[in-house]
């Protein structure tokens, strides 16, 4: 989450709920050894095509494009800076899961009927099993949430779990030379 869609321009009431919960799914997969891979915006200045509809935000460089002080990446982490709605388009998110041997993603953040949206479908489409924790994600209202959520569910056939269930699943997994834990 960055300070533009928490605290800036692109602020909204629905958005800082979900904080607490993406920290605590980040928190466990870093104590399982499990990559945290931010997708961050990073829109260039006065030139990115969403511009038009959302208007400036996370300009890259900008204390708006920086992931809040409760988020903050640490060492060890990943960063994909991307410049569209989806995660995979145009960055090298595809190529870095699989350098990592990874075929499972836990995908958190806003918009679920947006950026969360078209992410699954490329996660979809490139062979990856999705799993959206969906108090971990959030839409600028309810209905869009919802909407969100079933979309993902029905047509990418994302696993819409909750942060308890998907943090104890990751607490629970057992990591073996047949599945081990992915390479950092």
């Amino acid at each position: 989450m960055l300070n533009d869609f928490v605290k800036g321009t692109l602020k909204n009431e629905r958005s800082e709920r979900i904080v607490p919960t993406i920290r605590e799914l980040i928190e466990t997969a870093r104590k399982r050894g499990i990559p945290v891979i931010y997708s961050n915006d990073a829109h260039l200045p006065e030139l990115d095509k969403e511009f038009d509809i959302w208007g400036s935000h996370a300009v890259a460089g900008t204390k708006g494009a920086q992931v809040i002080d409760e988020l903050k990446p640490k060492k060890g982490d990943y960063i994909v800076p991307k410049r569209r709605y989806s995660s995979f388009f145009e960055t090298d998110l595809d190529l870095t899961l699989r350098e990592m041997e990874v075929s499972v993603l836990i995908i958190t953040g806003q918009h679920t009927n947006c950026c969360v949206k078209h992410t699954t479908a490329d996660a979809f489409f490139r062979g990856y099993k999705t799993i959206i924790p969906q108090d971990a994600v959030e839409a600028l209202s309810e209905e869009e949430h919802r909407w969100g959520l079933e979309y993902l569910k029905r047509f990418y056939k994302a696993d819409i779990s909750t942060t308890r269930k998907v943090t104890s699943e990751m607490k629970a997994a057992s990591f073996t030379e047949a599945n081990p834990a992915p390479k950092k």
